[in-house]
């Protein structure tokens, strides 16, 4: 039997050279650094804390709860006292899955990252012109932001001189954190042997680190290897209900028209007029709990409400889902994607995954009581697709389910036993 590609969007894979070359060394130093607390600037969160191997790369939150909690996952809590966390992440914790590609362009769900030339250090970044050079990817620069931010690892005012430094320049908290690093001599010794450069802890920068940390979730993250992928190189035939909902995917539904090519994504920004709740992503001018998406990155009006459209390779395993983590299943996100003022109509608060903390109850959901403010985000809409069954729905989810890698829950390196800082590692 032979099948037959539903369109030239749909014939499009990866391979190992669409990577960063490997470099062993320099990825266990990640891998390290990636699990290690001391980049926080209380000591007390990491990456891995809300990208965590046993997640698939994200929290299982919709919105995350950083600096100050405790414990991984659905089991984290906002912290007691004064180290208690002050409000919620304000966007969901995005999938690492192959963030490494080179075709990747675009980072954060409102592209406020970027490659460009603009500052002469190789990217457009809320850094501006005072990102170091020497940033080897756009995972690397991208790894050196949540440093800096206050709810997720840099804590609050007051409590550590790395918060206290982010206030007075965002590149001053860097040289801090390289400092921890360097005068740890298992870093150390690991960072002089693959850098000449290095001969003293002087010299290991914050750069040295993005670098360390982006060849790591580059190498660690890559998945190409999905019954979808075998059907493209192979022709392995799908499961029926996968294959119709591969037809449906790529021809009637629409699904293909942003969601193409190797990484399913076209990395372009769409409002899709989700449910709005969470502490939102505030600007200093524009104080109200709502997040206008990629319009605080352009302030183009145009681009209000608009988010980047995610990779769906192994979507199936990174739920809850859309930017704040809206819906708990594809299911009920490619329902929200067929009629979205109907489903946002009928979501309820309850369809969220949002850890009890009694102090942020209140303005969980404020926004919603803002009868203007949710008139605009629902009149902001850019798709429009036709209905489906049911049973087409379930066969576009199983086709989706299609694309999770036969070894996605097998990563090479996985998750420390310890780190250098000899700080606790969340497993």
């Amino acid at each position: 039997m032979v099948l037959l590609l539903a369109s030239p969007l749909d014939a499009a894979t990866m391979q190992a050279t669409d990577f960063p070359a490997p470099n062993p060394e320099l990825e266990r130093l990640g891998q390290l650094l990636f699990y290690d607390k001391i980049l926080s600037g209380n000591r007390n969160i990491s990456c891995g804390t809300c990208h965590h191997h046993r997640l698939h790369g994200t929290d299982g939150l919709s919105l995350g709860i950083g600096e100050g909690g405790h414990g991984v996952g659905l089991q984290r809590k906002g912290g007691v006292g004064r180290d208690k966390i002050r409000k919620r992440v304000p966007r969901n914790a995005p999938a690492l899955w192959n963030l490494g590609h080179k075709d990747v362009r675009v980072m954060f769900h409102d592209g406020r990252l970027t490659p460009s030339e603009l500052y002469s250090n190789g990217f457009n970044s809320p850094a501006e012109e005072w990102l170091p050079q020497g940033l080897d990817t756009i995972l690397a620069a991208q790894a050196l932001f949540p440093m800096t931010a206050q709810f997720e690892m840099a804590g609050n005012l007051g409590e550590n001189e790395v918060t206290h430094a982010t206030q007075i320049r965002i590149d001053r908290a860097w040289p801090i954190l390289a400092k921890r690093v360097a005068n740890l001599p298992g870093y150390l010794h690991g960072f002089k042997a693959i850098y000449p450069e290095i001969k003293s802890a002087e010299d290991l920068s914050i750069v040295h680190i993005g670098n360390a940390i982006g060849a790591f979730i580059a190498s660690e993250w890559q998945s190409f290897d999905s019954p979808y992928d075998a059907l493209v190189t192979q022709g392995t035939p799908l499961l029926a209900p996968a294959e119709r909902g591969r037809q449906l995917f790529f021809g009637e539904a629409g699904c293909s028209g942003c969601h193409n090519g190797p990484l399913f994504t076209n990395q372009s920004f769409y409002a899709l007029g989700l449910p709005s709740f969470g502490p939102g992503r505030t600007r200093r001018f524009d104080p109200m709990p709502r997040d206008v998406g990629r319009m605080g990155e352009s302030d183009a009006l145009s681009d209000a409400y608009r988010f980047r459209v995610p990779s769906l390779r192994n979507v199936a395993l990174t739920a809850p889902y859309g930017h704040n983590g809206a819906y708990p299943t594809l299911e009920a996100m490619v329902r929200h994607h067929l009629a979205p003022t109907e489903a946002r109509k009928s979501w309820h608060p309850s369809d969220a995954n949002l850890p009890e903390i009694p102090w942020l109850q209140e303005i969980d959901f404020v926004i919603q009581s803002d009868v203007r403010e949710m008139a605009r985000q629902a009149a902001k809409l850019d798709i429009d697709l036709p209905s489906r069954t049911d049973s087409e729905i379930l066969d576009i989810v199983a086709f989706l389910e299609s694309l999770t890698g036969t070894s996605a829950l097998s990563r090479p390196l996985g998750i420390p036993t310890e780190v250098p800082s000899e700080l606790p590692v969340d497993h």
